[in-house]
């Protein structure tokens, strides 16, 4: 079992394409190289008449050069990246922000913006553990901090993090109930009583599957969460039945408390002298004036509790 698994790990393809550090040198330094070039350019005329072969040569490949040499320059604005390739072959990166210039003019170059990002994902319709139909979205931070594999791993990496964000948040809602309505349930993780716990769970699930883009996710967590609307109104009428039943119980157990703290006193101060019957009629008493929703209309017996 452990080789199969071991096995099965060693099919998963690593990333290829990592950041490479690409030199450059000031873009100042570069056009007065380029201003240097001119003048060797306008000097080669003079030379036309006494060795033209040379000049024309040195006006040719000087002039092609001197074009070419418009290629070399880049702004890298902050946080942003730019990456060269040479004829399809990827070179490096290049981070350092200002006005730059390279070597080679032929390096072609692509702009990757290393600023964060959010992403809102559309109301998924999904079914919870129970099987209840749930309508979930969430918003997931995330940013570039790769940019060669941004580019090169995947196709399109803004679809891919949209794509893979929405999955994740579809495998997380069908692990977890939605609230502890059932017996199994209570005392666990739900989706709408833990999110904190939940966030830190689809933040890991979603940078799990972003890091092979070269993505670092900062934060991902719930936007919304209900119940989809076919079963909206079942739902909430069975969550007011729970309510109320709580609350019952918390004024049973308060009259319950009440009742007995009364009989207490009154057995401690002798006030009077109850027998079990006098005292079950009592408690009867006292508990439908304590638990009664309305308020309870007092009945003077001016006779004994048996007549």
């Amino acid at each position: 079992m452990q080789a199969a698994q071991t096995g099965q790990r060693s099919t998963i393809p690593r990333p290829t394409f990592k950041d490479a550090p690409l030199s450059s040198i000031n873009g100042f330094v570069g056009l007065g190289a380029h201003a240097l070039l001119s003048l060797v350019l306008l000097f080669g005329q003079v030379f036309w008449a006494f060795a033209w072969p040379v000049a024309l040569l040195l006006n040719v490949g000087g002039g092609i050069l001197w074009f070419l040499m418009w290629n070399s320059y880049v702004i890298v604005n902050p946080n942003e990246a730019v990456v060269t390739q040479f004829f399809g072959k990827y070179v490096g990166t290049l981070k350092q922000e200002g006005f730059r210039f390279f070597i080679n003019p032929l390096y072609g170059k692509s702009r990757i913006s290393l600023r964060i990002n959010n992403f809102e994902s559309s109301k998924l319709k999904v079914n919870d553990v129970n099987a209840n139909p749930i309508n979930i979205a969430a918003v997931v931070v995330w940013r570039v901090y790769d940019a060669a594999e941004a580019m090169f791993e995947v196709e399109k990496y803004q679809h891919y993090v949209q794509i893979q964000s929405e999955a994740a948040l579809r495998e997380m809602a069908t692990k977890y109930p939605y609230d502890a309505i059932e017996e199994k349930d209570i005392g666990g993780i739900t989706l709408s009583g833990h999110q904190d716990i939940i966030a830190k769970e689809l933040q890991a699930s979603v940078e799990a599957r972003l890091s092979r883009a070269g993505i670092a996710v900062l934060e991902a967590r719930i936007s919304y969460l209900a119940y989809s609307t076919e079963i909206a109104q079942a739902m909430l009428r069975r969550q007011q039945a729970s309510a109320v039943v709580a609350a019952r119980r918390e004024i049973v157990d308060g009259a319950v408390g009440m009742v007995e703290l009364a009989l207490e006193q009154l057995s401690a101060k002798q006030i009077i002298d109850l027998d079990e019957e006098k005292k079950a009629t009592m408690v009867s008493n006292l508990l439908v004036v304590l638990c009664s929703e309305t308020d309870t209309t007092p009945v003077v017996n001016t006779g004994t509790l048996y007549q």
